[in-house]
């Protein structure tokens, strides 16, 4: 986090946004080991906990947004600090979203268990996506904490294996529903739980490039981006 400030009480204020902060972290990547873990058993008691921790997640969602405000408000912070602030703000959107998309994949999951034992779907690309989103997630929160710029370069670049792991299911789906269309219904779903990983992936990215914000005071968002597109595309 930030350096000492004169004001001991404004080091206190960001102390307890950053703890705060990584709980929530901390509480997005418990909904998403959930929803995997929904997936590898099709057990419902893991989907109802993670529609259980979407409430505490929007919960935390709205108190840290009002006290982001609050700190903006007393302290009326500059360079460095007000962008510090603002990346928290952008990252509590990206965590609250992030839980959307567990909650999204416990829905799919709930949807497809009923037929899972006639299912004819291979899933293992989900699964390695998944695993990777996770990690992926972690690794941003930490670079966070740390104000890591290294380490969330690093997630950017990384982000781009979750793609390909999505390509390469899309791809697989496609094949698999046009040889069997009795496999449409469940693949559909699939597709949706493969997108919803791929977003988590994202929002992580997000988080990362919101440090190199508040370090080096530059907006990456989009620069990555365009140089993994072909030249076509940008032309």
């Amino acid at each position: 986090m930030p350096d000492k400030h004169l004001s001991s009480q404004f080091d206190a204020d960001l102390t307890l946004l950053s703890t705060r902060l990584l709980a929530m972290g901390g509480l997005v990547e418990s909904q998403i080991a959930l929803a995997m873990q929904a997936l590898d058993t099709f057990e419902l008691d893991f989907v109802d906990l993670v529609l259980e921790g979407e409430r505490r997640l929007n919960t935390m969602e709205i108190e840290l947004d009002e006290e982001i405000c609050n700190v903006i408000a007393r302290r009326q912070p500059a360079a460095r600090d007000l962008r510090l602030l603002m990346a928290a703000s952008k990252c509590v959107t990206n965590l609250e979203r992030a839980g959307d998309e567990a909650r999204k994949i416990a829905k799919r999951i709930r949807r497809i268990a009923p037929r899972v034992s006639a299912q004819d779907v291979n899933i293992a690309e989900i699964k390695v996506s998944g695993a990777m989103a996770a990690d992926v997630l972690r690794r941003a929160l930490d670079a966070f904490a740390r104000m890591d710029t290294a380490a969330a370069e690093q997630i950017i670049l990384d982000d781009e294996a979750i793609d390909n792991e999505f390509r390469a299911f899309v791809r697989k789906l496609v094949t698999s529903m046009t040889e069997n269309p009795r496999t449409i219904t469940t693949a559909l779903d699939y597709l949706s739980i493969a997108k919803a990983i791929e977003r988590i992936g994202d929002h992580a990215t997000n988080i990362a490039e919101s440090v190199v914000y508040v370090v080096r005071g530059t907006d990456i968002r989009h620069e990555h981006r365009k140089r993994q597109e072909p030249e076509a595309v940008r032309t």
